[in-house]
C-alpha cells in the first residue's frame, strides 16, 4: 500500500454509480416479475378449485331443500 492518494475521476466514478444502479433496476424488476407471478398463480388455483368443488355437487344437491321452503313458506294446516 502506497501513501499515495488515488485520484478517481468522474467517468470512472460514473460508470461505478450506473451499474450500481443498473443492478438495483435489474433486482427490482426480477422481484416485481416473481410477485406478479405468485399473484397470478394464487388466483389460478383458487379458481381452479373453487370450480373443482362446484362441479362435485350431483343434481340431487340443487333440489335437496326445495320442499323444506315450501313447507315452512305456508306454515301448519289444522
Amino acid at each position: 500500500m502506497s501513501r499515495e492518494p488515488e485520484f478517481v475521476t468522474p467517468a470512472e466514478e460514473g460508470a461505478a454509480g450506473e451499474k450500481c444502479a443498473r443492478s438495483a433496476l435489474r433486482v427490482i424488476t426480477w422481484f416485481s416479475a416473481g410477485m406478479a407471478l405468485a399473484v397470478l398463480g394464487i388466483f389460478v388455483g383458487s379458481e381452479i378449485r373453487s370450480r373443482a368443488r362446484f362441479r362435485k355437487r350431483t343434481p340431487y344437491d340443487f333440489y335437496s331443500n326445495a320442499g323444506e321452503q315450501q313447507a315452512s313458506e305456508f306454515g301448519m294446516g289444522i
